[in-house]
């Protein structure tokens, strides 16, 4: 295997790493709260869990792969905020995973070209990586404001980390 087929690999089990541990977070953070609590808005100008939920499948299906297999995009942004009900816990998580599922599917199997060509995706120009990055970063940054809201709701830590020793300092090996 050449050395660019190796750093996409790497790239994107990096990414794939990253898309399961915001996911193992939800997972654990939903856990926590009751089903009205899902749709709850902190206030009119905040999304409710569902809502963000709603709105990282449907920016996961535009930038990571709508945007990356080059197939139509069939995202109704809106719709995502607007929404006020009707899943439960358990089917919002059901939709994430299998939008988390097909992201990962996605990233593996474009042809390594895809990475640097440009597309426009909501008015932005990206190239593949750009697409990929986004849509972990973008993850992530939901995740943290789930996460957030969710120890507001309880007022205890979520336990992301427990049985790991966060304080060891780098090892070079």
């Amino acid at each position: 295997m050449d050395s660019t087929s190796r750093f996409k690999e790497e790239f994107i089990t990096n990414c794939c790493y990253r898309l399961d541990e915001n996911t193992r977070m939800l997972t654990i953070a939903l856990d926590k709260i009751s089903e009205e609590q899902v749709w709850q808005r902190p206030n009119a100008s905040l999304s409710s869990i569902g809502n963000l939920i709603l709105h990282l499948c449907g920016n996961m299906t535009q930038y990571g792969i709508a945007s990356l297999k080059e197939t139509e995009d069939h995202r109704n942004r809106d719709a995502e905020f607007s929404t006020d009900g009707g899943l439960t816990k358990v089917e919002l998580m059901n939709r994430l995973v299998e939008t988390v599922t097909k992201v990962k599917a996605t990233f593996k199997e474009i042809v390594l070209d895809r990475f640097i060509v440009k597309k426009k995706v909501q008015g932005y120009t990206f190239s593949g990586i750009g697409n990929c990055i986004h849509v972990v970063e973008h993850f992530s940054y939901h995740t943290g404001q789930i996460a957030f809201w969710v120890k507001l709701l309880n007022n205890k830590p979520l336990g992301f980390y427990d049985g790991m020793d966060l304080n060891k300092r780098n090892v070079n090996e």
